[in-house]
Parts: structure tokens; C-alpha cells; sequence
């Protein structure tokens, strides 16, 4: 059984302590929301289990295997930024990790058209990413993180930086995908709305060093649409997380 579990860690830069003594879980087939505040250090952690950045102490492990300061082993991760392969098409740039897995070309070229269609960018295989919209380098982004077929998604505020619309539409397009596999995913955002219509449960981070003010179990039942977001339920914890927050910054 998939299950993430992060045990004590800690990280300082410089002088600052960014993460002191943090620990949660994951279970399989989990979507978990880190919400909080501008530089709370929610995307320190989430690099510091995908293994690019190291903690000062404490444990990661999944499925069992301790991955404390690697990477690979069953995570894929999404960026802020698409961070695409200028010189790549948005084929080769999906199947770019089972490139580096050793699988086969035609084999991987074929799973990573799969996952491009999956994503609605079928047709678009062979373009370059400067061709190509920021919601679209994102969706190739995404596409590229499921096609290694990770038991883990890590997602960094992967739509921050795109217009409303466009936003809102990847929300969509993200649930559907996930909704397939029910792979777990650690997702970061600043935004109230987003965690809660994304997630099962939110964990609420306080300012710098994080601590989490609270954890909330999304009561909302699958599939959800845009209409819950009208929904007096969703409305009123948006509010009671709204105002956690505000006091956490002010105190």
C-alpha cells in the first residue's frame, strides 16, 4: 500500500529556521493541500522530499523505503514553472524521465503521446514549448510528471502564475487526470479556493518557522464541480481559514 511519511524535519538557511520539527503523512490514493502563507516554507518541504534540497535532520519514506535525500523513486513533480526543454518538442519533453529509465524509444515516445492526449495537447507532439501558451507548458508539465507513473505527485503551485480562466480550467483538468489512478499528491498553493476544491484534507501552515495552525478534512464528496464553490459549506470554511491565516500574520 502507497503511503508517504515525513518524520521530524528541519531546515535552516543561514540563520532563518524555515521548518522546525515537521512531520505528516500521506495515505494512497490521498490528496493533501499545504496552504500558508508567502515564504512559510511549504516548497522547502515538498523539495526536500522530492530529494533536491537537504534537511538538517529528519525522515522521509515511501512505501516503506527511506528516500531522505534522494531523488527518483517514485516521485514526479510539478514546478511553478513549466520548466520545459526549450530545444524539446512537447513529446520528447514528456517522455524526457523514461528517457533517462532506459525505456525504449518507441516505447516511451508511445506512453508519452498517451499522456499528452490525457492532458488535451494530442495534437500538439511536435511543438516547441515557445510555441506553446503558459497553460499549455503547464499541462505538459503535468503530463510529463504522471507518464514516469510516480506513486507520489508533488505539485508546486503549479497554476499561481496563470490567468483566472486558465486556472480554473487546469483545476478541472487536474481532477479529472487525477481522479483515473488516485495516485497521492502533496499539492502547494497560497490559494483558499484552490486547496479546498482540490483536496481531501488541507493542512493550514502558520508564518515562518511553519507549524500547522490546522488540519481540515474536506467534507465535499467526488466528483466536485465549480457550482461548490458557491456551496454555504465551502463559503464558511473558506472564511475560518481566511481569518486563521490574517491572525497568524498579524500576531
Amino acid at each position: 500500500m502507497s503511503h508517504l511519511s515525513v518524520s521530524g524535519i528541519s531546515k535552516r538557511f543561514g540563520t532563518v529556521d524555515v521548518l522546525v520539527n515537521q512531520s505528516l503523512e500521506v495515505a494512497e490514493g490521498e490528496f493533501v493541500a499545504l496552504l500558508g502563507p508567502s515564504g512559510c516554507g511549504k516548497s522547502t518541504l515538498l523539495q526536500i522530499i522530492n530529494g533536491l534540497v537537504p534537511a538538517d535532520r529528519g525522515k522521509v519514506t515511501l512505501n516503506g523505503e527511506d528516500i531522505t535525500g534522494r531523488t527518483g523513486s517514485g516521485r514526479g513533480m510539478v514546478f511553478q514553472g513549466a520548466d520545459l526543454f526549450p530545444w524539446r518538442t512537447a513529446l520528447e519533453n514528456v517522455a524526457f524521465g523514461l528517457e533517462v529509465a532506459g525505456v525504449p524509444k518507441a516505447e516511451r515516445l508511445e506512453q508519452a503521446q498517451h499522456y499528452l492526449k490525457m492532458v488535451g495537447l494530442g495534437a500538439f507532439g511536435n511543438s516547441w514549448p515557445h510555441q506553446l501558451s503558459g497553460g499549455m507548458q503547464q499541462r505538459v508539465g503535468i503530463a510529463r510528471a504522471f507518464c514516469i507513473k510516480p506513486s507520489l505527485l508533488l505539485m508546486d503551485e503549479p497554476f499561481g502564475a496563470l490567468d483566472v480562466q486558465t486556472r480554473d480550467v487546469l483545476q478541472d483538468e487536474l481532477i479529472r487526470i487525477w481522479e483515473a489512478d488516485r495516485k497521492m499528491v502533496l499539492f502547494v498553493t497560497h490559494g483558499i479556493e484552490e486547496a479546498l476544491y482540490l483536496a481531501d484534507r488541507v493542512l493550514v501552515y502558520s508564518k515562518r518557522p511553519a507549524h500547522v495552525l490546522a488540519e481540515i478534512k474536506v467534507p465535499f464528496e467526488r466528483p466536485r464541480r465549480e457550482e461548490i464553490k458557491l456551496d454555504p459549506r465551502f463559503l464558511e470554511l473558506r472564511r475560518e481559514i481566511s481569518e486563521l491565516l490574517r491572525h497568524d500574520i498579524t500576531i
